[in-house]
């Protein structure tokens, strides 16, 4: 760029690493080169065309416009797009060398408060030259286009993890359902609008807008940038009989429950459970939960509704609570959302089979007979009472109705699989109340105490 760029460009490009300067610097002749236009000497800006060749098979042609006006709408002089969205005069006939870098920098590199003024301009196609705030639905627009660009780099580059998306559900649905639960956490101003301010509260809380949006520009056009790998956004995903199994997640799906997860579950996640594969069978799903270590469930009633719950614990058949408060319910359609613990009690996780006086069947939340989710023993129904919400998750009704029928389900193991257990004759001597949970679970909810439990002989030394 020589000594005439602007204090504004040197100090974007002061950002990036020494041996990553020269990479972004020199995205502007590789767009000009790859278009066919015009040598770096005589060609002065870039047409929505080059940018469209670079960029046209891993996004939307919508997307690709959405980032042209973007920027075209920078000033060099000014540290942000122009207020209005409008064009600056240098770029009405395309993007200048130093407005690139300087979206490059802010894309790459950049704040919430940078941010928030490129995520206006790309929301504003078709808003007029005047427009300083956005509606919520047009944000949401935007973020669809967006979202599909990330599914699309996801697909094109070959980064799915061992996913089929041909073997999985309707992702076009899926970008609607995850581009309106992250508006959902936007706050419009008080004048009913979003704003810079509004964008940048949001950005700054929504972390996943800011990672598409690198994702977008660093692979739309091709900035290979050495101190920042490519983000994974999906998790590995193994032993799937995918040639017998259409699946119920989508990849939009998946790109939102995947980091609800705690850090540490960074296992691949394998099907243990499908009602396509081994039919509608309670004491088949449970043997596909247990000593599975952590699992998601995922549920679609018969009234369309698709939900479930993520339990962080291998599940046990005992009448009796169990889990962590890392456990939570979620919704996927009509909505996605996630509810987390609340506190009010440990009825996480409960899983219960062939006992008379115990309810049997898999819950989670709530308590007995009015479970936040519950899938009866006889596996053909459940329910999800929540009035007005679960008291374990603060969740609403998951499903349709509130006692629903199962149309399809699948179980995936999500984390590392428990250690083996030991031998019989490694685990001591047991009592009446170990040989029967179901009497010890009684005994506790009558508030008796359990005093053989005190009264136990020491077990012998293992030689």
């Amino acid at each position: 760029m020589g000594n005439t760029e602007s204090v504004l460009v040197q100090k974007r490009l002061a950002r990036f690493r020494p041996e990553e300067r020269p990479v972004v610097e020199g995205v502007f002749d590789r767009l000009q080169g790859g278009a066919g236009g015009p040598s770096a000497a005589a060609g002065k800006t870039l047409t929505l065309q080059m940018l469209q060749c670079s960029m046209g098979s891993l996004a939307p042609d919508s997307m690709v416009k959405r980032v042209y006006q973007c920027m075209c709408c920078i000033d060099p002089g000014q540290a942000a797009p122009t207020a209005t969205g409008k064009p600056s005069t240098s770029a009405a006939t395309g993007v200048g060398r130093e407005q690139l870098v300087i979206f490059l920098a802010d894309t790459l590199r950049g704040t919430a408060e940078e941010r928030a003024p490129l995520v206006m301009a790309m929301s504003q196609r078709g808003a007029g030259p005047a427009a300083t705030v956005v509606t919520c639905e047009q944000v949401a627009e935007f973020l669809q286009d967006l979202i599909s660009a990330v599914v699309q780099i996801l697909v094109h580059r070959g980064r799915l993890q061992g996913w089929k998306p041909e073997r999985m559900g309707d992702d076009s649905l899926g970008v609607k359902l995850l581009a309106e639960q992250l508006c959902s956490e936007l706050k419009p101003s008080d004048q009913g609008g979003c704003d810079v301010s509004s964008l940048e509260d949001w950005i700054f809380r929504v972390s996943q807008v800011s990672l598409y949006l690198e994702m977008l520009v660093a692979e739309g056009l091709n900035v290979s940038l050495s101190g920042r790998p490519a983000p994974t956004l999906l998790p590995p995903c193994r032993e799937t009989p995918w040639k017998e199994l259409k699946s119920l997640l989508d990849l939009p799906t998946l790109m939102f429950l995947a980091p609800q997860l705690p850090d540490s579950y960074s296992a691949p996640w394998r099907l243990v459970f499908s009602t396509r594969l081994h039919g509608e069978s309670f004491t088949r799903m449970v043997a596909g939960l247990t000593k599975r270590g952590p699992t998601l469930l995922l549920i679609r009633d018969t009234k369309g509704h698709v939900f479930g719950g993520f339990a962080s614990h291998a599940w046990e058949i005992k009448p009796q609570f169990q889990g962590d408060s890392r456990c939570f319910l979620f919704t996927v359609s009509p909505s996605l959302r996630v509810y987390t613990a609340t506190g009010y009690n440990q009825h996480f996780m409960y899983l219960n089979q062939n006992q008379q006086t115990m309810p049997n069947g898999l819950g989670m939340g709530g308590q007995h007979h009015y479970f936040g989710l519950w899938l009866d023993s006889n596996f053909s129904c459940g329910h999800s009472r929540a009035r007005p919400k679960c008291t374990t998750y603060g969740s609403p009704q998951l499903s349709g109705e509130e006692d629903f029928t199962i149309d399809s389900m699948e179980v995936w193991a999500v984390g590392k699989p428990p250690e083996p257990e030991e031998g019989e004759e490694g685990q001591g001597k047991k009592s009446i109340l170990d040989m029967d949970p179901e009497v010890q679970a009684m005994m506790e909810m009558a508030g008796k105490t359990l005093h053989s439990q005190g009264l136990r002989e020491p077990e012998e030394d293992q030689e």
